[in-house]
């Protein structure tokens, strides 16, 4: 009988809806055990006993990614709750109000920057950070970052955002830097892009279901140890920076 321990565990921030939700259930599928970590206690609630429903082995962690504190504890909980860390995908993301030229460059309102590099780029260092102990234990750690192909320099995709897009692009390069600093490690560290997806970040207008979207993050998630390390991915493949 396979016990707590050997059920391979991974959390998903932002996992109580859209492609979070998404992911959490396609890792779930395959056998792992998933932390879904998300803000809102009801909807977090709500998210595991949806997974629980499909037969997904699934437990709940309060986190709030711009919180030190908060993150600190989350990590805890997975400590006390699984014993161990085998995946982490930095899912959890803002795109920043837009009202008032908020994010046209012209006329930037910083504290909008701020508040969606908290999330988007200082999130994921303070969760990268927080649970990299547990994760370096792990005997294949996977850590995929959710990122978008409006952060690529080259395709310059997407309405202007002059805040969400270039938070994503310091995503990605924060994506190659643990790369190159965990090389000579077990720990392979990618970025994806799951594309346009319906969702309600995106007003339901995208044109891919969130379970399209979620796909080449659980493909990242569960690399061979000669996988890739340090790049950019889509379906199609590799996204240029």
């Amino acid at each position: 009988m396979v016990g707590v321990n050997d059920t391979k565990t991974a959390l998903v921030t932002g996992a109580n809806k859209g492609i979070g939700f998404a992911i959490a259930q396609g890792l779930g599928a395959i056998g792992f055990r998933v932390a879904v970590g998300a803000r809102d206690d009801s909807r977090r609630e709500d998210a595991v006993e949806r997974l629980r429903a499909a037969g997904v082995d699934a437990f709940g962690v309060a986190l709030d990614v711009t919180s030190d504190d908060g993150v600190a504890a989350a990590a805890k909980t997975i400590e006390q709750t699984a014993g161990r860390l085998d995946v982490l995908v930095n899912n959890a993301g803002i795109s920043g109000r837009t009202d008032s030229g908020a994010q046209d460059p012209t006329t930037l309102d910083l504290d909008v920057v701020r508040a969606v590099l908290d999330t988007n780029v200082f999130g994921v260092v303070r969760v990268t950070n927080a649970m990299l102990p547990m994760l370096s234990r792990a005997s294949a750690p996977r850590i995929v970052n959710v990122s978008s192909n409006m952060g690529s320099l080259t395709l310059q995709t997407g309405p202007v955002m002059a805040a969400y897009a270039p938070s994503k692009t310091m995503l990605n390069s924060l994506t190659a830097q643990y790369a190159r600093r965990l090389a000579d490690t077990p720990v392979i560290v990618n970025a994806c892009c799951p594309g346009y997806v319906a969702s309600d970040f995106t007003g339901f207008n995208g044109i891919r279901t969130p379970e399209q979207g979620a796909a080449i993050a659980v493909h990242l998630a569960t690399l061979p140890d000669d996988g890739p390390r340090g790049g950019f991915f889509d379906d199609g493949g590799v996204v240029p920076w």
